[in-house]
């Protein structure tokens, strides 16, 4: 039976519930990278403080009380006995101290966003509702640098400073979403790799595409960034779901 109340006087444990829920969800879907990704967010004011998955665990193993807390602008938090992955700490602490506007941040290696990234034109054109969720709201980074330890994660942090573009598409890497909620960054995650997946097997068919006018798909992106609860009544389901098998997420 899940264990729903604070562990040994966490704090934030809703927040800590629905990111391990997410990191659950990720596994089941397959959008996973074994030990590798991350996810965080962010738990203060500032921004900087923020929770996020320890290093080497299988995300289909993750609960909200072994999530890490850490601070971004703590230049020891590579030190600590339970230090987080370089990389995690290089590319999200990065985005957390660049982008208060953030809360959440999600990084995968998904297989149709990755394969998206691995074409030489990463555009994700408006062919159908999914795709045109993002249209010209995607950050495009063509400049692979490797790892992102800190000098790669702050290079990408900083392409991110545009409130209104909240994907990354990380050329030769993955995909990185951005998000006001855990739910929030999570529901834009998934419909990114449902978008991508859209396009490429579109692709596969070798047919001509049927692209949305400009104003059709602007139109589309923005009344779907208006509707109503969707994020919080998919994190909701997913949580009721992990609840009903008697999942140990939030404990």
């Amino acid at each position: 039976m899940s264990f729903h109340g604070p562990a040994r006087n966490l704090t934030h444990w809703q927040e800590r519930s629905d990111l391990a829920a997410a990191f659950r969800w990720t596994a089941r879907l397959d959008m996973h990278e074994g030990v590798a990704n991350h996810f965080s967010l962010a738990i203060d004011d500032a921004g900087s403080k923020f929770l996020i998955n320890p290093n080497q665990v299988h995300f289909s193993r993750i609960k909200a009380s072994s999530l890490l807390l850490l601070d971004a602008n703590d230049p020891n938090a590579l030190d600590r006995p339970d230090a987080p992955d370089p990389t995690a700490w290089g590319l999200h602490g990065s985005v957390h101290r660049r982008c208060p506007h953030t809360r959440c941040v999600m990084h995968a290696h998904s297989v149709f966003a990755t394969v998206l990234a691995s074409l030489a034109d990463s555009t994700l054109p408006p062919i159908d509702q999914n795709t045109a969720t993002f249209y010209d709201r995607v950050v495009i980074d063509d400049q692979f640098g490797g790892l992102a330890f800190e000098e790669e994660g702050e290079r990408c942090a900083a392409m991110l400073s545009d409130p209104r573009k909240k994907v990354m598409v990380m050329g030769n890497h993955g995909v990185l979403v951005l998000g006001a909620s855990v739910g929030d960054a999570f529901n834009r995650l998934y419909y990114f790799e449902r978008a991508a997946e859209i396009y490429i097997r579109a692709l596969q068919t070798g047919q001509p595409l049927r692209l949305l006018p400009h104003a059709v798909a602007e139109k589309t992106a923005r009344e779907l960034e208006d509707y109503p609860g969707q994020a919080a009544a998919h994190m909701a389901a997913i949580r009721e779901i992990l609840d009903q098998e008697n999942s140990d997420y939030a404990s």
